[in-house]
């Protein structure tokens, strides 16, 4: 009877050695196996805010991101992932494995995304650029604008909100809530305006928002960088002297029609405090969102007697300054005339065509 036994027991040991090497060695390949992007180069993944694990699993294999789906959804529950799936924008390098990939996945450390927003001439314009590449949606956006314009109690209105924002391109989490991406606005605001700023500002009589609100006229006028300090100089003395701004892009502003290229008589009527013909002084809020350089320009303006200024007649973009009013009309018609010529031109152009 002993030695009957004997086969039967090698025979089931057999089997459970191979069982288990077979077990072992699948267990090996779920794990270890390269899995993630195989032969392919590192891609980012963006799991969208509250996706399921079946989510998940679409992602990945619409993605192409998973050469084998079933030994990483099997792995994936008996690791808890697919009860802990978390949001966000991932990089996944190629050639990871199960193991690897899941336990990143899990971990919920994301690659942060980037926002950009610039020729930005309305607030209304912001939330959709802001938001792009993260998980808020436009509309979340301008419902935290509106409640922290109405909580807020550093300055900001409804006509000035926009120089809170500072144009340059900045790192988020694709998971930012808009609460916290406002936040993180006022707080690039705050380290923007750092002590030399604000000491600048103080020393030409501006607060903070009131230099953004020039920068945004000198922007505005400024075709070449170079000149902006001069422009905002010849700014700053009609502001001491008490004298209207009467800048033409403030009128176009207040009018409406951004797609204006000449100001005329009865534009300068408009009835609107961001006419600076009718009203002296700064309008209520900026008439764009002034890049950094601008901004910067004004708090380094260049020194001058300038009052007026006009376009060149060489067409070149820049401006003849000066600090009368007879020599700033010299200027002005030898522009109106370099203008009309190149009009006549232009007609006598196209009828020869």
């Amino acid at each position: 009877m002993k030695y009957a036994k004997s086969p039967v027991r090698l025979f089931i040991f057999i089997v459970a050695s191979v069982l288990l090497i077979t077990f072992t060695f699948y267990a090996y390949q779920i794990c270890y196996t390269p899995n993630i992007l195989v032969g392919k180069e590192d891609r980012y993944i963006l799991i969208p805010a509250d996706a399921d694990f079946e989510t998940v699993q679409k992602i990945l294999h619409e993605g192409e991101y998973v050469q084998d789906l079933i030994s990483f959804s099997f792995l994936s529950r008996l690791m808890d992932y697919d009860k802990a799936v978390k949001s966000g924008r991932y990089l996944l390098r190629a050639n990871m494995n199960n193991l690897q990939a899941i336990r990143f996945l899990r971990s919920g450390e994301q690659a942060p995304v980037r926002i950009t927003f610039n020729n930005v001439r309305l607030i209304a314009e912001l939330p959709k650029k802001i938001t792009q590449n993260t998980a808020v949606s436009p509309e979340a956006f301008e419902a935290a604008l509106t409640n922290f314009l109405m909580h807020n109690t550093y300055g900001f209105n409804q006509y000035n909100l926009i120089c809170m924002f500072i144009p340059n391109t900045y790192e988020v989490y694709y998971t930012i809530s808009a609460e916290q991406l406002l936040q993180r606005m006022y707080e690039e605001y705050n380290r923007f305006w750092n002590e030399e700023r604000k000491n600048k500002a103080k020393e030409i009589g501006l607060s903070p928002i009131e230099v953004s609100i020039l920068a945004s006229i000198v922007q505005a006028e400024s075709v070449k960088r170079d000149e902006s300090p001069i422009i905002a100089g010849l700014y700053l003395n009609r502001l001491r002297q008490g004298i209207p701004l009467q800048a033409d892009p403030t009128l176009v502003y207040a009018v409406g029609d951004f797609t204006l290229k000449r100001v005329l008589n009865e534009h300068k009527e408009v009835e609107s405090p961001y006419n600076t013909y009718k009203y002296k002084g700064l309008p209520p809020g900026p008439i764009n969102m002034p890049e950094i350089y601008t901004i910067d320009a004004v708090l380094n303006y260049l020194p001058s007697n300038y009052l007026y200024m006009c376009a060149r007649e060489d067409f070149s973009g820049y401006h003849n300054f000066t600090a009368s009013y007879s020599e700033h009309l010299q200027n002005a018609s030898r522009y109106q005339q370099a203008l009309t010529r190149e009009q006549r031109i232009g007609r006598a152009t196209k009828n020869a065509k």
